[in-house]
């Protein structure tokens, strides 16, 4: 079985940046502003000889008790819980934060290994940038640059020393493919909670503000002895209403999983009218081919047709 490496660290520290440098993808969204990343964020790692799983996780607010970024924390105790070794990642051009100290002494307490990762500290003398971090008696911190991938290699091979070399086995090739299901539709219509709903837990931030999914997440989720992959993605908006340039990123990274899906979840409110639903979508939401499912949240009309109609038809299928 793979071991599990999480990312933890507190917001802006470069967890996203280590975690496409791991993954060798550009799954996650980077950009220089805090807290981007709320949800966890799975991926294979690629980087080194031996197989591994990556979590990224948001950043870490373990003193916040209420609103998003307590739900943000709980997320990463959940990864915490499933990891094996734990990637603490700080900044090293902004030195020891007393955020890093709360961190620090949280993740004592859950028992993993726990490796220091100092981020950030390209051009610099990684004896005396690394030296200040001592003080959080994590062992020896491991310097690296996730943004120039400067010794990535010896943080992995030093992460998984304790686990044997293993040819990693083509998965895909041996079991059947899973279907793709996007969940997708405006911001703050319930697609968050449809999917804790069928798993059965809080697997991804659902929380009563518009936007609070920013990446697209994907889940594997078994259902009557059939596996599937569920995929959240961020509520999406006219184009001419998008001025964020997160959201633009969120934007992009929605259309690409709805163009990588099979199966298509169009989640609607109940409480507003279908037309006006409908409009305000953007066109190149439509995905040819795709088999469309469009469920009411408050409500009970459900339809299954093709993205081959017009919107039009797709309005008169769904009232009819």
């Amino acid at each position: 079985m793979k071991p599990t490496l999480v990312l933890v660290g507190r917001p802006n520290v470069g967890k996203s940046t280590l975690f496409n440098r791991l993954t060798r993808s550009r799954d996650a969204i980077v950009a220089d502003i805090p807290g981007l990343t709320r949800d966890r964020h799975y991926g294979h790692g690629k980087l080194g000889l031996k197989p591994y799983l990556v979590v990224d996780t948001g950043g870490f607010e373990p003193i916040v008790k209420s609103g998003i970024l307590h739900a943000m924390a709980k997320q990463t105790l959940q990864a915490v819980d499933e990891a094996d070794i734990v990637l603490f990642v700080v900044d090293g051009r902004q030195g020891l934060a007393a955020q890093d100290k709360i961190i620090a002494e949280q993740l004592r307490k859950t028992g993993r290994k726990i490796i220091l990762v100092v981020n950030k500290t390209e051009g610099m003398s990684y004896a005396s940038v690394t030296a200040e971090f001592h003080e959080l008696g994590l062992g020896t911190p491991c310097a690296i640059s996730a943004l120039h991938g400067d010794h990535l290699g010896e943080l992995i091979d030093f992460a998984l020393e304790e686990y044997p070399y293993e040819e990693e086995i083509e998965a895909e090739s041996r079991q059947e493919k899973r279907p793709l299901i996007a969940i997708a539709g405006r911001p703050n219509v319930g697609k968050s909670t449809l999917i804790n709903t069928l798993l059965g837990e809080e697997r991804v931030i659902a929380f009563d503000q518009p936007g609070t999914t920013r990446d697209s997440i994907y889940v594997d989720f078994e259902y009557g002895q059939r596996s599937y992959t569920l995929i959240d993605t961020a509520g999406l908006r006219r184009s001419g209403k998008v001025w964020e340039t997160v959201e633009k990123f969120s934007v992009i990274k929605t259309l690409q999983s709805i163009e990588a899906a099979n199966v298509v979840i169009l989640v609607l409110d109940a409480q507003m009218k279908f037309l006006i639903r409908m409009r305000i979508l953007p066109g190149s939401f439509w995905k040819p081919g795709a088999h469309w499912l469009l469920p009411s949240t408050n409500g009970m009309d459900w339809t299954i047709t093709s993205a081959k109609s017009s919107s039009e038809n797709l309005t008169a299928n769904f009232l009819s």
